[in-house]
């Protein structure tokens, strides 16, 4: 049976994608107002990505980026999406977290992972091969200095000696958020520690397959651990971009979506194969995907309600879907796309309009009792008020006033 959430949230997960043509500064603004119109829409989390090279994924903080989208924002939590563990040193990254808590006022979530780009690590002279298990050896320090407590540890790449953080986060329980992709490593992670749990790549091929499994083994490596784990904490990631046409959806693409397929494909060589028009860019985008980046929508709102119940169902549940965004169209079509949402797919996993439609049939159903119960109201209010102009004109001796 799947799991339905009484309501489920929404986010964006920003790496960010943006061309290189495009002015930094330009684009990190972008970026900012795009959360903004986020938090207008009531949208419930945004996740900022870590990256440092490649030039299109241009955030390589996430915590200043937060910090500096927190003061633009009401309501909308944030989260690192995500951290890469195997390139810091975990108590000056503790360190930060906890400040950029307490800058939020506790709107903040601690998104982890290994490190997406394998050009990242080859720079910092990291092994990827050993990206997830350093990660493992991050985490296990993090949760503890995070939780208050005096670390002493030793790896091959860092030292704690006494380690504690002088300034706790200010949420008691600050929530922690594994990245999983294709390999278990992310759903072992999450349960072991009772983390929260991120699908990154929930809609590719591969992906969509193994999300019953990484809930499976999420769920397993908790009751080992003793640790407890709910699917309402699950987040799954997927791309998207919508219209109040499928052919206008399609139209809106032809701003950049060949141009991200040239950046997938200069990063991954014949793993992502070049394409000659839109329209074939958008056949492989929503049938075979690009690799972790996943299977994309390009439609209407109803097309999206049932792809995210086809992920809901294939998943047996989640809490949160998030969007993962592309700049493949123009700014206007993009946040037109998340207004949408907002308008229309929302309400749907959020039942905010269950009584609506019932009330306005039992309404309807009644319309002749109540505008005969109207009219009658009028009527009266009209026989009254002639009434009390005659008795005033015979006190009057016949002149009503």
């Amino acid at each position: 049976m799947t799991y339905q959430p009484r309501r489920l949230r929404f986010g964006a997960f920003l790496a960010p994608f943006h061309n290189d043509r495009t002015s930094p500064t330009f684009a990190l603004e972008r970026d900012l107002d795009l959360i903004q119109w986020l938090d207008k829409m009531d949208y419930d989390e945004a996740w900022i990505g870590e990256h440092h090279s490649g030039a299109y994924e241009c955030i390589a903080s996430p915590e200043v980026f937060i910090a500096a989208a927190a003061e633009r924002t009401r309501n909308i939590r944030f989260a690192t999406g995500v951290s890469s563990l195997s390139y810091h040193q975990p108590l000056v990254l503790a360190d930060r977290i906890a400040q950029l808590d307490h800058q939020t006022r506790g709107r903040l979530i601690f998104g982890v992972g290994p490190g997406q780009l394998i050009a990242d690590a080859y720079m910092m002279g990291v092994d990827p091969q050993r990206l997830r298990e350093r990660m493992g050896e991050s985490l296990d320090v993090l949760i503890k200095l995070l939780q208050g407590e005096i670390v002493t540890a030793e790896t091959d790449w860092f030292t704690l000696r006494e380690a504690r953080m002088h300034i706790l986060p200010y949420q008691a329980n600050l929530e922690i958020s594994v990245a999983s992709a294709i390999s278990p490593a992310g759903a072992r992670l999450a349960g072991q520690y009772g983390a929260s749990m991120l699908s990154v790549a929930a809609s590719s091929p591969q992906g969509f397959k193994a999300l019953a499994d990484s809930w499976a083994i999420c769920e397993d490596k908790a009751a080992e651990y003793g640790q407890t784990v709910t699917r309402d904490s699950w987040r799954v990631v997927a791309p998207f971009h919508i219209a109040e046409t499928r052919e206008q959806a399609r139209r809106d693409l032809e701003y950049g979506l060949l141009d991200m397929f040239n950046y997938f494909h200069k990063f991954g060589g014949e793993l992502f194969p070049q394409v000659k028009d839109l329209d074939e860019a958008i056949e492989v985008w929503c049938t075979g995907g690009l690799g972790a980046f996943g299977v994309g929508l390009v439609g209407t709102p109803d097309d999206l309600i049932e792809h995210i119940q086809n992920l809901q169902d294939q998943s047996g549940g989640f809490g949160a879907f998030l969007s993962l965004a592309h700049n493949a169209a123009s700014y206007e079509a993009t946040k037109k796309s998340y207004e949408l949402l907002a308008r229309y797919v929302m309400p749907h996993f959020q039942h905010c309009n269950d009584n609506r439609t019932p009330s306005l049939e039992w309404a309807a159903s009644n319309a002749d009792r109540f505008m005969a119960e109207y009219m009658g109201g009028i009527k009266k209010a009209i026989d009254s008020h002639e009434a009390e102009q005659r008795n005033k004109a015979r006190a009057t001796g016949g002149k009503a006033s």
